[in-house]
């Protein structure tokens, strides 16, 4: 199952409304979306647009087993604030697990490694039946998503959807506490971007939004999506 051309340009057509691209993106393709949720510090905007374009959306959740607590709490609050009926936790097969990472311990001199065993190889086989992956991405995030566009070509005729695109942290910010979503339990204690537990640290005043991530190592992205 691949995304045409066609499908492509209908989606483009609809402008950079995130309410419509979600909208458009249900209507345009059926049965071949869903959506990626870090159930971070920002995702709540992106969730709420989901559950009035569709509750029964797919949503993905990469439960690495490497999470804050806070963030599987999160999860869990979000989904039922919200009314969303079909998130779905993809985790890694246990005896994968066992044979690559017994100890847990593969995040501390290989993450590379550990991102493609907890995130990217589950990540690839949940997505198998869908062809189009909604993301909560912003081009203000970091330098390597600076040139991201909001209907982005993929590999294989696949497509990521990215209707924040264009939003920025403050506009985010302010739309979330209009709404009255929940934020995430780290987000007020310096965390702008949340992702593994002992990957993931808070940032400075000054600092990019991504800097806490794998900080001090050249990684910047865990591998689900590429630079742009």
């Amino acid at each position: 199952m691949t995304v045409t051309q066609q499908q492509i340009e209908a989606l483009r057509d609809v402008g950079t409304d995130a309410h419509a691209v979600l909208a458009a993106a249900r209507r345009v393709l059926p049965g071949q979306l869903a959506i990626l949720s870090s159930f971070g510090a920002e995702s709540a905007l992106l969730l709420a647009l989901v559950a009035e374009t569709d509750p029964d959306l797919p949503v993905l959740f990469l439960e690495t087993g490497m999470h804050f607590p806070e963030t599987i709490a999160y999860r869990h609050e979000l989904a039922k604030t919200l009314g969303l009926t079909n998130v779905i936790d993809v985790r890694p097969a246990p005896r994968v697990i066992e044979d690559r990472d017994p100890e847990g311990q593969l995040w501390a001199f290989d993450p590379d490694a550990c991102c493609r065993l907890r995130k990217v190889e589950p990540l690839d086989t949940a997505t198998l039946p869908y062809p189009a992956l909604v993301t909560g991405r912003k081009r203000s995030q970091s330098a390597t998503r600076k040139r991201m566009e909001i209907i982005e070509p993929d590999d294989g005729g696949r497509i990521k959807i990215n209707p924040l695109a264009e939003w920025t942290a403050d506009e985010i910010k302010a739309e979330m506490t209009r709404r009255s979503l929940p934020p995430h339990p780290l987000a007020a204690k310096g965390y702008p971007s949340i992702g593994c537990a002992p990957c993931t640290r808070p940032v400075g005043e000054n600092e990019d939004p991504r800097a806490g991530r794998w900080a001090g190592l050249a990684k910047v992205e865990c591998g689900i999506h590429k630079p742009t």
